[in-house]
Order: structure tokens, then C-alpha cells, then sequence
């Protein structure tokens, strides 16, 4: 595997960086002490795999599918286990910091910026484009040539796996593309003549590349050989007939012409200077190399959230999309910027149900993508043709979560959640499309500030109001594309071979492109049936038909068709998934409609996909499909509900499918805490998914729960609505699983109002106890410490008079949590006594083990270190005999502090590293920052202050990415102290951080900050 002529280290990389691994030919590592050798086979495809998805999540059954592709064994997973854990033997022993980490559902592999040469290769191109955009061409000329030194041959040469030979191609071809901009660039220097030679061997090698051609005709032509240019043009178009039979392109048939006529311009001269505003290339290094930004080194924590915060939000394209190409082509240039406009760019679809808003809008959106916007897409689905239309505050939050920032951190307010929108988009280029709008009013919170990004809406509304707005207003489709979608879906040949009648349908359907789909799928479904029997089928709705374009009636009627088509129970579950409010919908609702506890529930929802009822919305971590109802059909399935459903019937299936989320989100909580801890349950029946589905879908509880989040939270307003008091209060109480670790607080609050009024008006004691004691942990968390305490006082009164020891249990744990804070540490540990003996009393061992780990802090205050030690022992026993993860993390960290405070600082550092990987494995930003303190602390204490500095410079770092000032500020005062005998960066550290504590108004904080700037 050692390349040819040395190792890895031995190669002069641009930038200065020495490189660990290459894919850019043989797959190669370098070793501390040399090249590395990957076993061939199994462990190379994994390897290279996750090496071209650095510091990205790739899945097992990625790599399950690269090994195996369509025929794996059952042991593929095992398998797959078993080479992740020999790769990360190999790799200690790599020349750089690496990390091959388990991150559901597969695997992460961590390294520092520049040690993969594709990632180097990728990033030097880019600089180079931008380089050149800014004229800067002979920088960008240098950069491009280092960039394609970096390649050894083709990518991963030798490597045997047919999925990553695609990905391979996908790199080559990225070279050729890069040496062909850099050619461009040194024609446009005038670099002719020495080109010529290069671009004839070029073009012998790439004998069907136009582009190159073309740059060979110019060369020789600028360098004064006109016959010479002339028989290269006559080369090429004899390659392109005998191998393709085509003629050359217009491109090429112009630059003849241009020649034969002399008039082929000279090369366009270079660009004047940046103007006043555009920032000019940084320094160079010693090596010539453009030098880095100020900035702080990279580390793994940062990467990892770089790499993690960027979206791709858009739903699915469409493969039979039609649509008129120069209304696409303005929309486009609209978003991207090709007007030259200075502001953000603004698009609005609007037209009337079913004409198409939406899949324009995501086909647009997934053609500028990656070229017009790297930095992410972000998608909302704003329901404004619902009763419940997305808030801004709503939306705000769920994009800032997208873009990297903790849920903790996430400002209440709109215009608060607007300003951080906006300052995390400033330096981005990211597309925003917003799907379904009520009004201007709902969009314009949205819009980013930054000319870099771009909006795309759809709306049944017109959005006059929208400023500057491009606009595109759909109707039925022309008579063309309307024959040309029916050909995508049932095949040209059916359509010419019975043209008069394919005419006659699509007239019949009113062109209206989601009445003609429909119509379409019966006959995909049906490939015996003729045109002209579909068109006879509908003859006796001619009337309703013909005003398909004039509304809702002749939808209904058009949806009609297709519904009476349908089996009885296929018809029946489409009336009853009406009921479901969520976006999309999971399999195992059909089997709760209907009561059938068959293994595999989409049986259920294929006979309705088959006929376009139903849309396949995505595909489920379990492997699952996920589904969604056109808003239309939705109405109309609602509509023959009421006609067709006793109240009783509707009834019994609501609680079905309630009691199914609920049992869910009950196996979540337990599989988060190793059991049914913490949490209160009511006395509402539960129906249960088939197991495998719910053992699939919950192998990340977290996750599904935050993938589940709107169906969640609406089923918790909707079962109110129903009656279901006592399954929505246990459904809100059992969300605080995900509310409190994501730190949805907004959605904490807003879900346990509306069951905390429904348990009112049902006089349910116990229920309003609950909400009422979980709201006391809400205000706490937000520092409300008085209202938490009025709201922790009366639920334990209620749970007092009722004799429930959990409740009980619960509000003391919270009370004494006040009164810690509020440094009455007496009251605090009297209230933890109590609260323990009453989870006692309750056997929940996870509350008990909170309380002692809670309790234990006070304890360490005062100097009782033993017990403090004792206690955490104690809890730690019972974390790790349950499985819970997180109370682990929370424990050991205590015990890290102990440590310190004992002197004992070696093995503090050992405990805070783990704690510090529980974080990072469970995606625990803000606990990174703390762990990352936590060490700098340690090993300051441990009179390293070269490892303390890295430590704290990595936590201002982590904190100051996801924008936590204020953590970030606190790290700074930490590094200040460090580097009192650097005046100089000590007064820079301090200076942003005293701004940080006096609007924060941190009082100790800022005047010790103050105290250290005044010494300067």
C-alpha cells in the first residue's frame, strides 16, 4: 500500500499540513512511525468510507450496503462491529489526532482539518474559485496546481466496492474540473503558448471533453497558429461523430466561425483590484501558502459542530417533474443571485390547491442546492391552510436548532430568536424555502439579512407585501406538459399510441397537475386499461369534471374517482387517518386505526400510495416508510369520516392511535433512564405497536423523539381536545425526556397549559398536581425561582393529600434545588432528606441516585468531602446498574470535582476525559464546554499551564461556535488568569468578556474581570 516514492509525511503539502491519510489514488495511512497497513478487503471499504465522509455520521447499513450491496448476510452488522473495532486499534497509531467514534445509526471518524488529502484538495479548490470570482487569478492558478499535486492516481485505486467506485468518480471527475478552471484562469492570463502542449495531451486523453477542445482551439489561436486551431477543431468533431455520432456543440461551432471570420477576441483582461468593502487575500506564510484567518485552532469539538450544523432540510425531488423552463430559469437566477442584487434574494409560488407550489419550489430549491447555496437548506412546512398555522417564534426556533445552536440557548422572544437568525446566517450561503405561508405576516420574521441567502415561499395567498419579491403564479398546466407528466408516469409508448384520447383526458381532468396524477397512478396501477377506457369511465361526472378548475367541488368530485376505487377497508383507513394531525405519518397508525397488530403495518398504507391518496414522505431509522396526505385529500378523507363514522367508532380509533404514541414515548423515557424513573404516568390505555417496529424505532430513543417532536406535541392539544385528560397530561409530563436535554422550553411551556386546562375542566386532581410540579422544574430552569416555587408548593400539596410518595419526591427534589441556589444550604439538605426517603418509598432508585448526586455538591461546599464521595459512589452504583447514560455523566463529573479537591488531579483529568467522550458521543455541546473548563482547570492545578491554556482555548472555542457568550466570556476570564505574564492577549481576552458579564449582569464575574484589566 506505501505509494511510490515514500510515505505520506514525505509529501510537500500545500498549506504546511502533513497529511495522515490519502484516498486521492491507493488508500494510505501514516503512522506515527511510518505508513500503516489496512487489512485489505473489509477494513478498507469501511475506512474509505468514512475518510470521504469525514467527521460525518455514516450509517452501518451504508456500510452494509458498500461491502455486501444487495446480498449481505445476517452477520453483516456484527461483521461490520468487528472491523470498526480493529480500524480503531490501527488507528492509534496514526500521525495525527483521530477518533473513530459511535454515533447511531453507524459511525463517526474525527480528525483534524487538513490530514485527508480529499478534504485538503476540495477546500484548496474552493479558495481557488473564490480567488478567482475576486480576480485574484494568479493566487487561484497557484492553489488549483497544489491542489492536483495532492493526487497519486485515480481515487482509491484497487479498492473493491461498486457503491464507492461511484463516490471515486464523482472525485475524479472533481480533478478534471478543477485542472480545466485552472486552464481557464491562465488563458485569461495570457498563459497561451505554454498551454498548448498540456491541453493536446489533455484532449487525447479526454478525447469527448468539449471544454478542452475549446481551450486547445483558443490556445493555438491567441498564440498566432490559425490552421493549427482549425484542424484541432476538425479533430474533435471527428471524435464526437465516430464515438457518439454528434455534431460538435454550438460553443465549438462558434469559436470556428470566430476564427474563419477573424474576429475571436482576445482573453478577457483581469479584473481592477477588490473594491473598498471586499476583503483581499490574506498574508502568506513562509512557504508562500496563504496563511490562515486569526483565529483560534481548530479542534475536534468545533469540527464536529461545523460539520453537524450544516442543514439539508429539503424534502425528496420528484423524477416526473415538468415545468416551463424559462419561468424555472428566472426563478433560479432570482434566488442565486445572477441579477447581481444586493439583497436577500426573494421568491414567492403562489397559485390555487394542487397546481404544483410545493414540488417547484423543492425542485428549484434541490437544483441550486449545492452549487448555488454549500452552506445548508433549511425547510418548513408552515401550515397556513390549517387551524394551526406555524408561529415564527415556532419556526425561529426549530432553524436555529438546525444551525447548530442548544436549545438552552435559544431566546424566548421573536425578535431575540430573529436577531440570532439572522447573525448565524450573516456569513452563510443558505436557501430557506417556506412551504404553505398564511400571509406576509408569518414569512417575515423568516427572511435572513444577509444578500448570501436566499427565501423561497409558496402560498395559496399572493404576498403583494412581500418586498421585492419574485413571483411565479401556477395555474393548470398547458396542454403539452400535461401530456408530458401523464408520459412520466404511465409510459410514452401507452401515450402515443393513443393520442387522441390521451388529449381527451387530460382535458376531461381540467389539466390541473394533482387530479391528473391521480387519474395517472389508477392507470400505472392498471397497465391492462386503456386511455380511452379511463376516458369513458369518467363520462358520467362530466359535469363535476369540467369545473375541476373552478374549486373545492370539482376537487372533491375528481378525488372521488379514485376513493370509490378503493377496497372497503382501504377506504376506511383513509377516513380514519384523517384524524392524524402529525406532518408525516408513521406505518404503525394504520394498524391503531384499524386494530390489526400485523408485523409489518404498511401493508396497511401501500394499497392507498398505489393511487397517489398517500405519499411516500421518507424512510424511518427502523426502516420504515413514513407517509403524508395531500391537505386536499386530507379534507375530503375528513369529509366522508363524519358522513361514514359514528362518533363512537371515531372515538375508540383516536384513542387507539393516542395510546399509541403514548406507549412510544413511555419506552423512550425508559430506555433513556433504564427504566420507568422520574416520571408520573396516568391511568389512560395504552395500544402497542408491533415489538420490532418499536425496538427499531426507539434504538436511539432521543432521536426519535426529536424526529417525533410536532406529532408529539400536536397529540398532546389534540387528545385534550378529545376528552383524553388523562393521556394528555401523561404524554406532556413524559416529553420534559426530550424537552430538558434539547432544552425545548418554549415547547415545554406551551404543551403543559393545554393539558394543564384540560385536567381543570376535568377536575382531575392528580393530573393538574403533575403539570403543575413539572412547570416548577420549567420556571426553574429558566431561573424563575419564585414562580417555580409557588407551582412546586401547591403540587405538593395536592400530591400530599392524595398520598403519591413519587410526587412528592419530586417537588422537595426541586424545592431543595431553589434553595441550594439561592445558598440556604440547611433548607436544602432537610428537603433532600425528605425527597430521598420518599423516592425511597416510591422505588425509584434514579431519583434517588439525582438526589444524592444533587445533594452532594453541598456537601463538597462544605467541606465534607468523604460523604460527598460516598454519595456519589452510591449513585454512580445505580446509574451503571440501570444503563443511564446521562445521570452517569452528571455523576462523574461531581466526582472530578472531588478529585480536585482532594489533590488528587491525575485522576481528576482521567475522569472528566471520560465524562468529556460520554458528551461528545451523545452530541452534549454545551457539556463539552463545561468538561473542557473542567480540564483546563485541572491540569492548572496540576501546574501544566501549556495543557491548561490548550483546554481553555478549546472551551472558548466550543462555547463561542454555538454562540454561548456567557460560557464563553467565563472561559476567557479562566485563560486570563492563566496568562497574567502576557499582558497583551490577557487584555484581549478580557476586554469582549467584562461587555459579556455587564449585559448579563455576571456581578462577581465582571469585577474580577475588571480587577484583572485594571492590573494592565
Amino acid at each position: 500500500m506505501a505509494a511510490d516514492g515514500g510515505g505520506l509525511g514525505d509529501l510537500d503539502v500545500p498549506g504546511g499540513s502533513r497529511l495522515t491519510f490519502r484516498v486521492l489514488g491507493p488508500l494510505q495511512v501514516q503512522g506515527t512511525a511510518g505508513p500503516l497497513r489496512v487489512p485489505p478487503g473489509r477494513q478498507e471499504v469501511i475506512l474509505a468510507a468514512l475518510l470521504l465522509e469525514t467527521n460525518r455520521i455514516v450509517s452501518t447499513s451504508q456500510l452494509v450496503d458498500l461491502i455486501w450491496e444487495d446480498n449481505p448476510p445476517e452477520t453483516a452488522r456484527t461483521q461490520v462491529q468487528i472491523c470498526v473495532s480493529r480500524l480503531r486499534k490501527l488507528l492509534v497509531h496514526a500521525d495525527g489526532e483521530v477518533a473513530l467514534t459511535t454515533r447511531p445509526p453507524g459511525y463517526v471518524l474525527h480528525t483534524e482539518a487538513g490530514t485527508v488529502d480529499a478534504a485538503l484538495f476540495t477546500g484548496l479548490v474552493q479558495r481557488a474559485r473564490s480567488l478567482g470570482e475576486a480576480g485574484e487569478r494568479e493566487e487561484a492558478v497557484r492553489l488549483l496546481r497544489s491542489a492536483v499535486t495532492l493526487w497519486q492516481g485515480d481515487c482509491l485505486t484497487g479498492l473493491d466496492s461498486g457503491p464507492l467506485a461511484n463516490a471515486a468518480r464523482q472525485l475524479n471527475e472533481e480533478r478534471l474540473a478543477a485542472v480545466e478552471l485552472r486552464i481557464r484562469l491562465e488563458l485569461e492570463l495570457g498563459h497561451h503558448e505554454r498551454l498548448v502542449g498540456e491541453l493536446q495531451r489533455l484532449t487525447h486523453e479526454h478525447p469527448l471533453r468539449e471544454k478542452l477542445h475549446g481551450r486547445l482551439i483558443q490556445a493555438l489561436y491567441w498564440s498566432g497558429r490559425q490552421a493549427e486551431a482549425l484542424e484541432a477543431f476538425r479533430t474533435a468533431r471527428r471524435y464526437l461523430a465516430e464515438e457518439l455520432g454528434l455534431e460538435p456543440s454550438r460553443e465549438l461551432r462558434d469559436l470556428e466561425a470566430a476564427i474563419l471570420a477573424g474576429e475571436l477576441p482576445p482573453p478577457a483582461a483581469a479584473p481592477p483590484a477588490p473594491a473598498r468593502g471586499v476583503a483581499a487575500p490574506g498574508p502568506e506564510a513562509p512557504d508562500g501558502t496563504p496563511a490562515a484567518p486569526e483565529a483560534l485552532p481548530p479542534t475536534p469539538v468545533a469540527e464536529s459542530i461545523r460539520h453537524e450544523t450544516v442543514p439539508h432540510q429539503l424534502p425528496a425531488d420528484i423524477a416526473d417533474f415538468v415545468a416551463d423552463g424559462q419561468r424555472l430559469a428566472a426563478l433560479e437566477k432570482a434566488l442565486s443571485g445572477g441579477d447581481g442584487r444586493g439583497t436577500v434574494g426573494l421568491a414567492a409560488i403562489t397559485g390555487k390547491p394542487g397546481t404544483g407550489k410545493s414540488t417547484l419550489a423543492v425542485h428549484a430549491a434541490h437544483a441550486l442546492a449545492e452549487t448555488g447555496f454549500p452552506d445548508g437548506q433549511l425547510y418548513c412546512d408552515l401550515r397556513g391552510t390549517t387551524a394551526a398555522p406555524a408561529t415564527p417564534v415556532e419556526v425561529l426556533g426549530r432553524f436555529l436548532r438546525a444551525l447548530g445552536i442548544p436549545g438552552q440557548l435559544i431566546p424566548e422572544s421573536l425578535d431575540e430568536r430573529a436577531e440570532m437568525y439572522r447573525t448565524r446566517l450573516s456569513t452563510r450561503r443558505v436557501l430557506v424555502v417556506l412551504d404553505d405561508a398564511a400571509g406576509e405576516g408569518q414569512v417575515l420574521p423568516l427572511l435572513p439579512g444577509s444578500r448570501g441567502c436566499a427565501v423561497l415561499v409558496t402560498s395559496r395567498a399572493r404576498l403583494t407585501a412581500l418586498p421585492g419579491a419574485h413571483r411565479v403564479e401556477l395555474d393548470v398546466l398547458d396542454e403539452d406538459r400535461a401530456l408530458e407528466l401523464l408520459a412520466r408516469i404511465i409510459g410514452g409508448d401507452r401515450v402515443s399510441g393513443e393520442a387522441a384520447a390521451a388529449e381527451a383526458l387530460v382535458r376531461t381532468v381540467g389539466r390541473l397537475p394533482l387530479a391528473l396524477r391521480i387519474v395517472a397512478a389508477r392507470l400505472a396501477a392498471r397497465p391492462h386499461w386503456t386511455l380511452a377506457s379511463m376516458v369513458q369511465r369518467l363520462a358520467n361526472e362530466r359535469h363535476r369534471l369540467d369545473e375541476l378548475a373552478h374549486g373545492e367541488m370539482t376537487m372533491r368530485a375528481s378525488l372521488s374517482l379514485t376513493y370509490e376505487g378503493l377496497a372497503p377497508d382501504d377506504r376506511a383507513l383513509l377516513r380514519l387517518l384523517s384524524m392524524a394531525q402529525a406532518p408525516t405519518l408513521p406505518s404503525w397508525l394504520a394498524g391503531a386505526l384499524l386494530d390489526d397488530h400485523r408485523p409489518f403495518p404498511s401493508d396497511l398504507m401501500e394499497p392507498l400510495v398505489d393511487v397517489q391518496m398517500l405519499d411516500v414522505a421518507g424512510v424511518e431509522s427502523s426502516g420504515g416508510f413514513r407517509y403524508r396526505f395531500h391537505e386536499i385529500i386530507r379534507v375530503y378523507a375528513r369529509e366522508q369520516l363524519a358522513a361514514q363514522h359514528p362518533p363512537e367508532v371515531r372515538r375508540a380509533a383516536f384513542a387507539r392511535m393516542a395510546g399509541g404514541w403514548m406507549h412510544l414515548v413511555e419506552e423512550a423515557h425508559r430506555k433513556v433512564y433504564g427504566g420507568d424513573f422520574t416520571v408520573l404516568h396516568g391511568a389512560a390505555p395504552r395500544w402497542l405497536p408491533p415489538s420490532p417496529y418499536t425496538d427499531d424505532a426507539l434504538a436511539d430513543p432521543l432521536a426519535w423523539l426529536d424526529a417525533e417532536q410536532a406529532a408529539l406535541c400536536g397529540m398532546v392539544g389534540h387528545a385534550a381536545d378529545e376528552g383524553l385528560h388523562d393521556l394528555s397530561w401523561d404524554l406532556a409530563t413524559s416529553l420534559v425526556t426530550l424537552f430538558e436535554v434539547r432544552g425545548h422550553y418554549d415547547l415545554w411551556e406551551s404543551t403543559h397549559l393545554t393539558a394543564l386546562a384540560a385536567v381543570r375542566k376535568a377536575g382531575n386532581l392528580r393530573g393538574t398536581a403533575a403539570i403543575r410540579a413539572s412547570l416548577g422544574s420549567l420556571y426553574m430552569s429558566r431561573n424563575q425561582y419564585d414562580t417555580a416555587r409557588q407551582s412546586l408548593t401547591s403540587a405538593l400539596d395536592v400530591f400530599q393529600a392524595l398520598d403519591e410518595p413519587m410526587g412528592e419526591a419530586l417537588c422537595r427534589r426541586d424545592m431543595a434545588l431553589i434553595a441550594r441556589t439561592n445558598g440556604d444550604d440547611p433548607a436544602a439538605l432537610e428537603l433532600y432528606r425528605r425527597s430521598l426517603a420518599d423516592f425511597d418509598r416510591a422505588g425509584d432508585v434514579v431519583g434517588r441516585a439525582i438526589v444524592l448526586t444533587q445533594s452532594a455538591h453541598i456537601r463538597m461546599r462544605q467541606g465534607e468531602i468523604d460523604l460527598a464521595q460516598k454519595q456519589l459512589d452510591e449513585a454512580l452504583d445505580i446509574y451503571e446498574g440501570i444503563g443511564y447514560t446521562g445521570g452517569r455523566a452528571r455523576t462523574l463529573r461531581r466526582v472530578g470535582q472531588v478529585l480536585l479537591e482532594q489533590g488528587r488531579s491525575d485522576l481528576a483529568v482521567l475522569t472528566f476525559t471520560e465524562v468529556l467522550e460520554l458528551c461528545r458521543d451523545s452530541g452534549d455541546v454545551i457539556g463539552e464546554g463545561h468538561l473542557l473548563r473542567d480540564l483546563g482547570h485541572a491540569f492548572a492545578l496540576m501546574g501544566r499551564p501549556d495543557r491548561a491554556r490548550d483546554f481553555y482555548d478549546r472551551a472558548v472555542s466550543s462555547r463561542e461556535q454555538i454562540m454561548d457568550f456567557s460560557g464563553g466570556a467565563l472561559a476567557r476570564l479562566d485563560l486570563a488568569r492563566l496568562l497574567t505574564d502576557e499582558p497583551g492577549r490577557s487584555r484581549e481576552l478580557l476586554v469582549p468578556a467584562v461587555e459579556v458579564f455587564r449585559e448579563r449582569r455576571m456581578a462577581r464575574e465582571l469585577a474580577e474581570a475588571e480587577r484583572l484589566l485594571g492590573a494592565y
